[in-house]
């Protein structure tokens, strides 16, 4: 059996999202279609199922983290380059409320489980959703 960390991290994430889509814990917002992922970015997301792919992401990101991740630290991690025109670049956090909101929805999904100032870390059946998805594929 491959492990979360040996698995390839698209072909996993794909598989997540997908389960996501049929789970009724998840559905994005109705404001989740004309916003920015960050200040750093454009335009919103080109992508139908991308509030999927996020969460998909965020859980695998937080199931390999040792400690708890919060929603701090997954802003920096969602984050990017700021184009500035002439002036250098500057990393530039993406937006919290949508982070929250996808936490909020993991939890209630039972995936993840707060900590007290800690983050959230993963739980026994987020593990166990996870290793499905890490499985080999089906043909």
């Amino acid at each position: 059996m491959v492990t979360i960390k040996e698995a390839p991290a698209d072909r996993m994430i794909e598989r997540l999202a997908a389960e996501m889509e049929k789970m009724h814990e998840f559905k994005p917002p109705e404001w989740a279609r004309f916003v920015k992922t960050g200040v750093h970015k454009e335009r919103p997301p080109s992508q139908k199922n991308w509030w999927y792919i996020r969460s998909a992401s965020m859980l695998r990101k937080i199931s390999i983290s040792e400690d708890g991740l919060g929603t701090s630290r997954l802003r920096r991690v969602y984050g990017g380059r700021k184009n500035r025109g002439h002036k250098p670049e500057r990393k530039k956090l993406a937006s919290g409320s949508i982070i929250r909101e996808m936490l909020q929805q993991l939890e209630a999904a039972g995936f993840v489980k707060g900590q007290k100032g800690k983050g959230r870390k993963i739980t026994a059946k987020g593990k166990t959703f996870l290793k499905s998805a890490a499985g080999p594929a089906k043909a």
